[in-house]
């Protein structure tokens, strides 16, 4: 019932190595396939590093002059020049800045529209996969281009924190549009789960309500538009459209890289007198008072990605892996939490680790409204006998989960000054 092995561990560094420690398994017709080990994992190890299928940065985060490697996400901006910008600081300098991995001279742009890569390799993989569906050549700032209209419209309707994006899709359509070998791009990501309701349950995802047609049937039609391939039809028939929709918004895996992340972790790393590590501790925690008073949390790249393998990991409120993007692209290595033994089901959370912290009640409406499943993880079922929360703590609650929304807002309101 699994999916075939040279599928599931193909986009994997050492796929053979990884398929001898883990294995897909269907589990039921509930619950779908689940990742289990094979031996045991002992905790910290990395159990697999995997590349994408596609891969794509968010359109808002792309709008705020965050700049990345259009193909695999790497941020563009030395550390130096990325603190500046986020502290608001144009004569800021960094110490060490050897420790900086971006290198400025390898970047490389698409002679046609000039996006950006980090390295010719990049810009040859884009081209060689999608980019020469996707590139706007001199169409690049044209508005009224149909690929523009897409992602201008996808914009107005879906502000930050972004946790999807349009762009993801088209690169899926982009993909199959120039793969010789239509029917395997259209098998891979058949594996991913598209359904746009758990039926069983009564649960329909939350960007697909009622309350969501007309945005759904305008994207519909600006997605055709732009993207439309006969191999495709079924993608952009309404019904099609909303489970591509569904695939990429239960799928995606959030990817954040930053090359001032990069740099602190390379200074934490320095073996130093005890006063030159106090002074420089010193001058990071100020340096990140700064960003936070001058940008608040928005520091990183952003983007998502459909990773074959990762995506068969189920949700645990108490994970035993976590997913980390420590290469500063779009590699996702996944690593262990916790002593795992053979037989025992990796587990991964779907949760930011504050939304883990809330109530039974509350993780179970942001699982309900984002994944369709009900959560029945050990935690949760020993959580099962708690009272239900009061009108008045559920408020308090969904004033906590409005708050990404609100910032959102703000950020459209400031959009005059990028």
């Amino acid at each position: 019932m699994a999916a075939p092995l040279d599928d599931m561990f193909s986009l994997c560094e050492d796929p053979g190595k990884v398929a001898s420690s883990v294995e897909v398994r269907f589990i039921d017709n509930l619950k779908g396939k689940g990742l289990f080990a094979k031996k045991s994992i002992k905790k910290g190890d990395t159990i697999f590093t995997e590349r994408p299928l596609v891969s794509a940065q968010f359109l808002w985060n792309e709008l705020y002059k965050y700049k990345a490697c259009e193909y695999c996400l790497r941020a563009l901006e030395t550390a130096e020049e990325n603190a500046r910008r986020l502290s608001g600081n144009p004569a800021l300098s960094l110490p060490h800045a050897e420790l900086c991995c971006v290198h400025p001279e390898l970047h490389q742009a698409c002679p046609q529209c000039q996006v950006m890569y980090c390295s010719s390799e990049c810009r040859q993989a884009a081209a060689d996969q999608y980019h020469k569906v996707l590139c706007l050549g001199p169409s690049q700032d044209d508005p009224n281009h149909p690929i523009n209209k897409l992602k201008n419209t996808w914009r107005s309707m879906h502000y930050p924190p972004e946790t999807s994006s349009i762009m993801l899709m088209a690169k899926m359509v982009a993909a199959v549009k120039q793969a010789k070998d239509k029917a395997h791009w259209q098998k891979l990501f058949s594996h991913f789960c598209s359904r746009t309701a758990n039926e069983e349950e009564e649960i329909a995802h939350k960007l697909l309500g009622e309350q969501f047609r007309g945005q759904l049937a305008v994207l519909n039609g600006l997605f055709t538009a732009a993207l439309y391939d006969d191999h495709l039809s079924r993608w952009f028939v309404p019904e099609g459209f909303c489970s591509l929709f569904a695939l990429v918004g239960t799928n995606g895996q959030g990817i954040g890289t930053s090359s001032l992340s990069q740099w602190v972790h390379g200074c934490d790393a320095l073996e130093l007198p005890a006063q030159q590590r106090a002074q420089l501790d010193s001058f990071i925690d100020q340096l990140y008072r700064d960003i936070e008073k001058e940008t608040g949390d928005f520091l990183n790249c952003e983007g998502s990605g459909l990773f074959l393998l990762q995506s068969s990991c189920n949700h645990s409120c108490i994970p035993n892996a976590e997913a980390s993007f420590p290469d500063n692209n779009f590699l996702l290595h996944l690593s262990a939490l916790s002593d795992i033994s053979p037989g025992e089901e990796i587990c991964i959370s779907y949760l930011e680790c504050c939304q883990r912290d809330r109530s039974r009640h509350s993780r179970h409406k942001i699982l309900r409204e984002n994944y369709l499943f009900i959560c029945s993880c050990p935690k949760c079922v020993s959580q099962m006998d708690e009272p239900d929360l009061t009108s008045e703590e559920e408020e308090e609650e969904e004033e906590g989960e409005a708050e990404g929304e609100t910032e959102g807002d703000e950020m459209e309101d400031e959009m005059t000054d990028v």
